[in-house]
């Protein structure tokens, strides 16, 4: 398959959960979900261009970070170039800003970029729904961070329905340096769910709430199931929040499995003095301001 573009640049939007619900275990063993996802303006940078190697190659602005098939971005390359027959050498350059095992898909996020950004290189050899179907072999994440917006995702993450849009807002991130294995988390879950009343969001509800435009009820009802199981593993989670709401944050959550945690404001004055304040504390690393993205 000849190229149509030598070179393509594609961005990887981060990820929010305005809501997480687990509806239960498969019996696969994945858990069913129930969540609604929420793109962000942070973003990662991929660069692909044609070299004149072979094969994929790929260099990284973080240097922790594999650059071999243990990089979701790599390995989205080779599926692309296996799945179509493509054997020319291609390059990837990532340059990385989202914070990694934080909760936001960035790893998810980086392989959609490059399934997007080679199909627009090659003259789109696959459709909306085929670059899905790839990229939910890469991670269940994969599929929504192709799509992006405000959707409801559920399943394992790749039965996917667009929202209207949420309404437009400040959102602020807080990452604590303490990680926490997503794996390790959801097994936790399945512990505690048996002898605590863990609060389940009303997904019904937001929904309405999405549809009316209601940015208030919107910043009230944010609930994940799994805060209470990371709060365990990474307590200063609670801390976070507590300053995120006294500097007057409309609605505070943790995201994903976590561990960043993240605040709406409606008055960006606000919320650049809550950034402030973060960034003279020792999460200035993991401090992050920026606004919803729409496609």
């Amino acid at each position: 398959m000849n190229h149509i573009l030598s070179a393509h640049t594609a961005y990887a939007y981060a990820k929010i959960n305005l809501s997480l619900d687990i509806l239960g275990t498969r019996t696969d063993g994945y858990h069913e979900v129930r969540m609604i996802m929420q793109s962000l303006q942070l973003h990662d940078t991929v660069t692909m261009k044609i070299s004149s190697g072979q094969g994929i190659t790929m260099t990284c602005s973080d240097t922790t970070l594999p650059t071999d098939e243990q990089n979701l971005a790599c390995r989205a390359a080779f599926l692309f170039c296996n799945t179509y027959g493509i054997s020319e050498g291609i390059e990837l350059h990532l340059e990385k800003k989202i914070p990694i095992a934080a909760g936001l898909a960035g790893g998810s996020s980086d392989a959609a970029a490059v399934l997007r950004g080679l199909n627009e290189m090659y003259g789109t050899p696959a459709t909306a729904e085929e670059l899905a179907s790839l990229g939910v072999k890469l991670g269940a994440d994969v599929p929504y961070c192709l799509m992006l917006g405000t959707a409801l995702s559920e399943g394992i993450g790749e039965r996917l329905t667009a929202l209207p849009s949420a309404p437009a807002c400040s959102c602020l991130l807080v990452k604590p340096a303490a990680g926490a294995s997503t794996k390790q988390i959801y097994t936790d879950y399945d512990t505690l769910v048996q002898t605590t009343d863990i609060k389940h969001p009303d997904t019904e509800r937001l929904l309405n709430t999405l549809s009316a435009g209601d940015y208030k009820a919107l910043a009230s009802g944010l609930c994940n199931v799994l805060e209470p199981v990371t709060l365990k593993l990474v307590p200063e989670i609670a801390s976070i929040r507590e300053t995120l709401q006294a500097l007057g944050a409309d609605g505070v959550l943790m995201s994903g499995s976590g561990p960043t945690v993240f605040a709406l404001f409606s008055d960006p004055d606000t919320a650049k003095r809550a950034e402030t304040h973060f960034l003279t504390t020792e999460y200035a690393q993991g401090t992050f301001l920026t606004r919803f993205y729409q496609p």
